[in-house]
């Protein structure tokens, strides 16, 4: 299969007052249209300075990051963005925050069909009737929820999410992981989830990419076979929890803590 988004031989460093600090090295990362790649390693090792890279928002210092056979050399109204903080307008409702970045980017959809369109994926995450809401009378789920739809609106190709549930609460955390396999199905799109959370990378994802320590490369990959409709059941089978293990261990390496003899 093609890949949609490739990454190839991203170098990257940011200028500081005690010089260059490289944050990315030789990166390699292929994602086929339609995949959804999970990304990890350990914090402060560049996994958000590598959606920026795919966002267009920066340029690397050495490499090339391509999405659909283009060279990305600038923002992209294609890709969509959903971070940690939801950072949405409290003078706006939910609809109105949904419907924001048709504002900003050109669109073809009618003002009908835009508000429509809003509102068929405020039902999708479950949040039909909370359309009129302000920000503040909205739990802090029901807020990623709404700004999942809001970087859905104008049916990005690409959508990165830049830790967007951790900093909720376990529950709620597993209830939009699961909100996340509805949405896909219902809006394809190619996926870019940034996480340090390892049972969220193998729920979500079809592959996941281990970074090393900064300088960050490409560690390791690993395959999730995935079926369809996956429950949470699913986290507690004898194959997720060997997922998991090579995952942890990955990780220990990239942080410089394996046990000796192992890589």
């Amino acid at each position: 299969m093609e890949n949609l988004i490739n990454i190839k031989g991203v170098r990257h460093a940011y200028q500081t007052d005690a010089g260059p600090l490289p944050v990315l090295d030789g990166l390699e990362i292929g994602v086929p249209e339609g995949g959804f790649v999970a990304v990890v390693g350990p914090s402060g090792c560049g996994k958000s300075t590598l959606t920026r890279l795919v966002a267009g928002l920066m340029k690397p210092d050495h490499g090339e990051v391509w999405l659909h056979g283009e060279r990305v050399k600038g923002p992209r109204s294609t890709v969509g963005m959903a971070f940690q903080n939801p950072v949405l307008l409290e003078w706006r409702t939910i609809l109105k925050n949904v419907l924001l970045p048709l504002e900003i980017v050109p669109s073809k959809l009618s003002k009908k069909e835009a508000e429509d369109r809003a509102r068929f994926l405020l039902s999708l995450v479950g949040l039909d009737g909370f359309e009129d809401k302000r920000p503040s009378e909205l739990s802090g789920g029901m807020r990623q929820r709404a700004s999942l739809c809001r970087a859905l609106i104008h049916q990005p190709e690409v959508l990165i999410l830049d830790e967007p549930f951790g900093a909720l609460d376990a529950f709620t955390r597993e209830d939009l992981w699961q909100t996340m396999h509805k949405v896909k199905e219902r809006e394809p799109f190619t996926g870019v989830l940034i996480t340090h959370d390892l049972r969220e990378s193998i729920f979500l994802a079809d592959q996941v990419v281990v970074l090393s320590g900064r300088p960050a490369r490409t560690q390791y990959v690993l395959d999730i076979p995935r079926k369809s409709a996956p429950t949470l059941d699913d986290l507690y089978t004898p194959e997720a929890a060997e997922q998991l293990n090579i995952l942890r261990h990955q990780i220990q390496v990239a942080q410089g803590r394996a046990p000796e003899g192992t890589t």
